[in-house]
């Protein structure tokens, strides 16, 4: 085996080799055409990128939904090629048929969603299929596997079923296959998007040693922009075109040009922006909580104790009786085999009319299990669901009348778009339900107005949408159904922040407008800390609290050890109180927070 380069050949290789990766004047269009082949339209994707990426570098690569950032990803592995321009990699032109496999061991790609990458059907043996096709010894790949599993935290999962996975643990189990083959450069197309706090810092993590140890060239997509802080160097791109290009510092000081761009910055980077233009004499570009908490630690503040944690309000106790009740749930898949495992564990908990429930949990804890459950999707072994008062699984249950009434979004949309059009698609339920095609159009022309769609996107097809739009018809299908329950299976994964934010603030207004009964499954606690009244949390399979955000994030050591956290805030206001500040460290959101921190240098 090759020797591993240590920390000072790394930096040799940024500073004096050629680049690994050279990207000159690249541009690349979308073609769109009809049943007959016909040219409808094109869309330039990339416009005209020049790049280069020296061995060894930690590159991130920013935009929002749209922007270019997967279709120049694909560029760099020749999954594409371009229409104009170049792509060399480690010396290979893209262009040249004869090095494709060379360049793809070169520079190993992960998806945004692991099951367009995943094949075999044991966990060990999927991991395994790079590094037996690229002819490595079998010893040498048992070891690989073993190696990349356990640096993923997927190896007691060896043995499991892909199928049987959550989405969090395939991604996982994508991103160990690419490992395994020991590439030279390392593509993380959103790796994160469906983890959970840990687990996402464990990835980042990761790829930071095979970055720092290894020497691999790392190049990260991600709409995380914590995740960007541990770059070399960021590009930002928009419409096809990188627009910003710098180390973290100088971009994440430009916020309100970010903003502009539909992206964000670091949580304690924004906490700071907006404290800084409330006057406090603070710098610009700050990346991270230390950084901040040393640069507030010296104004002048209130000092003593802490504050008494009154002043954010709890949210009222939910009026209106019982809509759902689930009643000790227990599931096991595989159950009887040597591969049985228990997913949910008599489960309990209520959800009223008009609430805004929060369901975290980290990867593989039970949360989409758990909601499938509750629409009858799946079946309990012990347990039952009451939807105002009957039981959901006797006989006699009209469960296609439950599914009307229980609407879920899951956690891929495309995986619930079919028709045509997005009109057709909206129209399905209500078509399904009964009504006539003019009462289900009109049915569908108002959802899909609720959910702020344009009135152009009617006629499109839903796969030729971005992944927010798509996200959009998912729930505008659910709503023309006029549920009574909203369940939303991570429904802003993948989103750009502007985007993520507009889908919940669409969310939350569907409730206070319609009084839906709303559950969250996410694995954001800053999104769940802002929207919910209450939240549930699942530590494998079991429910560990059901209570409001304030009383579970309070306990965030208990959190932190089952995979999850706090909002960062809470933890920034409690490093502060650390250094003397005697201020509210309970406080959830950036609002409040920046509310505390103001309060306290009055």
């Amino acid at each position: 085996m090759k020797k591993k380069p240590g920390k000072k050949e790394k930096t040799r290789s940024k500073e004096g080799f050629s680049a690994l990766l050279r990207i000159k004047d690249l541009k690349y269009e979308y073609i769109r055409r009809d049943e007959e082949n016909n040219v409808e339209g094109i869309t330039t994707a990339v416009d005209g990128v020049s790049m280069e990426v020296k061995p060894g570098e930690f590159i991130a690569i920013l935009g929002h939904n749209g922007s270019g950032k997967s279709t120049l990803a694909k560029h760099i592995n020749a999954i594409l090629f371009p229409a104009e321009g170049t792509v060399v990699l480690d010396g290979m032109d893209t262009q040249d048929e004869d090095r494709l496999l060379d360049i793809r061991r070169t520079a190993g790609m992960v998806f945004q969603n692991p099951d367009n990458q995943i094949i075999g059907q044991v966990v060990d043996e999927d991991v395994a299929f790079g590094p037996e096709n690229m002819g490595v010894p079998t010893e040498e790949i048992i070891s690989r596997v073993e190696e990349s599993l356990k640096t993923i935290g997927m190896w007691e999962y060896r043995d499991a079923s892909p199928n049987h996975l959550s989405g969090g643990q395939k991604q996982r189990v994508s991103i160990a296959g690419v490992l395994a083959m020991h590439p030279k450069c390392l593509i993380l197309d959103e790796p994160t998007a469906m983890l959970d706090p840990r687990g996402r810092y464990e990835v980042i993590r990761a790829a930071r040693a095979l970055n720092q140890v290894e020497g691999i060239t790392v190049i990260l997509i991600t709409h995380y922009m914590e995740e960007a802080v541990y770059a070399d160097r960021i590009f930002v791109m928009d419409q096809g075109k990188v627009v910003m290009n710098g180390d973290p510092r100088s971009i994440f000081s430009r916020v309100e040009e970010l903003k502009e761009l539909r992206l964000g910055v670091p949580v304690a980077c924004e906490l700071g922006w907006e404290l800084r233009k409330s006057g406090l004499p603070l710098p610009e570009g700050i990346l991270n909580r230390k950084e901040l908490v040393e640069a507030l630690k010296d104004i002048p503040h209130k000092s003593g104790g802490g504050a008494a944690p009154a002043t954010v309000s709890e949210k009222p106790e939910p009026e209106g009786g019982m809509k759902l009740i689930a009643d000790k749930l227990s599931y096991k898949y595989d159950k009887g085999t040597n591969k049985e495992r228990c997913a949910l564990e008599d489960v309990s908990f209520v959800l009223h009319p008009g609430e805004f429930v929060g369901l975290i949990g980290h990867t593989g804890s039970g949360k989409s299990t758990l909601v499938q459950l509750l629409n009858a999707l799946l079946t309990p072994d012990s347990g039952s669901v009451y939807y105002d008062g009957a039981d959901i699984y006797a006989p006699d249950y009209d469960r296609k009348a439950l599914r009307g009434k229980v609407g879920m979004v899951f956690q891929y949309p495309e995986h619930q778009l079919f028709e045509e059009t997005v009109l057709s698609e909206v129209a399905y339920g209500p078509k399904n339900m009964g009504l006539d095609r003019k009462e289900a159009e009109l049915a569908a022309f108002a959802a899909i107005k609720k959910v702020g769609l344009e009135d152009e996107c009617f006629d499109q097809s839903p796969f030729d949408l971005s992944g927010g739009q798509k996200r959009r018809v998912a729930i505008a299908s659910v709503l023309a159904m006029k549920p009574e329950l909203l369940i939303l299976d991570e429904p802003a994964a993948g989103l750009d922040p502007a985007g993520r934010e507009e889908l919940l603030s669409m969310i939350r207004t569907l409730r206070d407008e319609e009084g839906i009964c709303v559950l969250l499954v996410s694995h954001s606690m800053e999104d769940v800390a802002e929207l919910a009244d209450r939240i549930l949390v699942l530590d494998k399979g079991k429910l560990l609290y059901d209570d409001t955000p304030r009383r579970v994030f309070a306990h965030a050591a208990e959190l932190e050890e089952i995979g999850l956290a706090a909002p960062e805030t809470s933890y920034i206001l409690k490093e502060l109180e650390k250094t003397g500040w005697e201020l509210d460290t309970e406080a959830l959101t950036l609002s409040e927070a920046k509310e505390r921190i103001l309060e306290a240098t009055a």
